[in-house]
């Protein structure tokens, strides 16, 4: 035995760290950690040093440090930062889409309980696996206005609660055998209802914070402009004109993309993290879309329109992508040392 087991020990653990905060700061940390155990006895710290691990709450502390790092944290280079700006905007617009949702979710109760007047009411449609599917998207709207608003916390127990609203339905409808849609499945649980969930860790003490005022505007303006539209054309007997949830998506996001192009490509400051957040946003809808497309198999149609709508999003964001692939070098790194916890 070296003696020096305990030393070797917490470099395992600091290798959780990014390469260029170890070079910075591993010595100072072994050094910090080392000290807290030796007691200036030659024969306990022998021991000490021999047998003895970091404790459980010290390698908490050290992944904690190391996910803020990754995700944009305080004296992170430049490209953790613009990811980590890249995955919040993300995560945001994700969790944008599930509020809306919800709010045309709880707007729906509200008609099928004669609570909106000028709106024709709907048929009360009742069962405990619907309630379990409402109760979902009132979570989501709980956890985006959380996350706005600073509540990290907050939002994540909302968050969590949503998912797991959502994969007891899975679950049910797998061992029930019934036909489980597109908004019911393994694949829009995962990609739309899980990863952003996980990503809200991107969401910490060294993140810089949420501009509240345009996404709190976001979703009463989400909701006009996009469940408004759907509403009255489902009203008037139209609503064939629509694309699906997930080609709309994609045209959603496509739109972004091309009203994003001309401060793209004008090289304006922080223009290049918003083209990696959409650049992002349009990975994960284009999975999804790809994934529901197993949903029309008995309507080749739908299946190329739904290509369709996807190529056209490729398009819009291969506009943005190189402005995306620059965003590394256009975000100023800070300096200051984050800390454990």
């Amino acid at each position: 035995m070296s003696g020096q087991d305990l030393e070797q020990r917490y470099r395992r653990v600091l290798r959780l760290l990014p390469r260029y905060y170890r070079d910075k700061w591993e010595e100072d940390m072994v050094a910090a950690f080392l000290d807290s155990w030796l007691t200036g006895d030659p024969d306990e710290d022998s021991v000490t040093m021999e047998y003895d691990r970091p404790t459980r709450q010290e390698v908490v502390s050290v992944a904690a440090l190391a996910a803020r790092l990754y995700l944009g944290g305080a004296g992170a280079p430049r490209r953790y930062v613009a990811w980590g700006q890249a995955i919040r905007g993300t995560v945001l617009a994700l969790l944008l889409t599930h509020a809306i949702w919800g709010l045309g979710q709880l707007l729906l109760v509200a008609r099928s309980h004669r609570l909106i007047g000028w709106l024709p009411p709907v048929p009360a449609v009742g069962g405990t696996w619907l309630t379990v599917w409402y109760v979902a998207g009132y979570c989501w709207i709980a956890a985006f206005l959380a996350l706005v608003l600073g509540q990290y916390r907050v939002a994540r127990v909302a968050a969590a609660l949503a998912v797991a609203a959502a994969l007891a339905i899975v679950l049910q409808g797998q061992l029930t055998g019934e036909l489980v849609s597109p908004f019911a499945s393994w694949s829009y649980l995962v990609l739309m209802d899980l990863i952003p969930a996980v990503a809200m860790a991107a969401f910490h003490r060294d993140a810089p914070p949420v501009p509240r005022r345009p996404w709190l505007l976001a979703l009463p303006a989400g909701y006009l402009l996009v469940n408004v539209p759907w509403l009255t054309l489902k009203l008037t007997g139209n609503a064939a004109w629509l694309p699906d949830t997930f080609g709309l998506c994609c045209l959603l996001v496509a739109l972004a993309c091309l009203a994003h192009v001309p401060r793209a490509w004008s090289s304006r400051a922080g223009a290049g993290t918003w083209s990696l957040t959409l650049t992002l946003l349009a990975a994960v809808v284009g999975l999804e879309r790809l994934t529901s497309l197993s949903f029309y198999p008995d309507n080749p149609h739908l299946a190329r329109v739904g290509l369709a709508e996807l190529l056209i999003m490729a398009a819009a964001a291969v506009l943005v992508a190189p402005d995306a692939a620059r965003a590394q070098a256009a975000v100023p790194a800070p300096q200051s040392r984050p800390r454990l916890g």
